[in-house]
């Protein structure tokens, strides 16, 4: 089988019928030629420079984000300390502004078999303005790092949005080659919308959840950016 990866820009528009049905109508574009080897790949290993763990005492990794609410407002964001809990709190700001806002999430924790969990936090940045860029920091008292996102353009009939698709992503070496072509394709998608497998942590006995921190940290130069949906 060939794996093909390539990136849409669609244009939907729903059309409503007297009976209560509607029709979806999609005009996409394919903007990329890119083909997948067909060999079947193999898992990096664990001390690849892309599961590289941040420096610092209990410093945030693994950080992700996607959509916190239906219109674009709010956008939750997660990550993993493993020395301590430390702070669930978020600082976050729009461009050009030195006004902070702080919101405080929540942390979990999981053993899975002979695995336990770091501390996984989720929190959620609210009352965010419609296409507009914002930036955030994590981990305070020890190690702080900072990211940025783009918020959706103002939700409305003939609004253009451009996605990323990606799926069955994994972490081999192809994997790699998938999420450095996305990254360097001049059409930039602002929302990824990620379809079937993740880490395929399953392959490994006890599902081997080391295999998920790697995958988390692998994505995370992508995912701690941009929503995947």
């Amino acid at each position: 089988m060939r794996f093909y990866s390539c990136f849409l820009v669609a244009f939907l528009c729903v059309l409503a019928f007297d009976d209560g049905g509607f029709l979806l109508l999609s005009n996409g574009g394919i903007t990329s030629s890119y083909v997948r080897n067909e060999e079947k790949s193999v898992d990096m290993p664990f001390d690849s420079d892309v599961f590289k763990v941040p420096q610092g005492y209990n410093a945030p990794q693994q950080v992700h984000i996607t959509q916190g609410d239906h219109e674009g407002k709010a956008i939750i964001v997660s990550w993993i300390t493993v020395d301590e809990p430390g702070s669930s709190t978020v600082l976050y700001w729009p461009r050009n502004s030195t006004k902070m806002v702080q919101a405080t999430g929540h942390i979990t924790t999981y053993t899975y078999y002979n695995y336990t969990s770091g501390y996984i936090h989720h929190c959620t940045l609210e009352d965010l303005e419609s296409n507009s860029t914002y930036y955030y920091e994590i981990g305070f008292g020890h190690t702080t790092r900072t990211f940025w996102f783009v918020t959706p353009p103002e939700v409305g009939p003939g609004v253009p949005c451009t996605f990323g698709i990606i799926g069955d992503l994994g972490q081999t070496y192809d994997s790699n080659t998938t999420l450095t072509h996305y990254e360097m394709n001049p059409v930039k998608g602002k929302t990824m919308l990620y379809v079937g497998d993740l880490s395929y942590a399953d392959h490994y006995p006890y599902h081997d959840n080391r295999r998920w921190d790697s995958w988390g940290r692998f994505v995370e130069r992508s995912v701690a950016y941009q929503p995947w949906i």
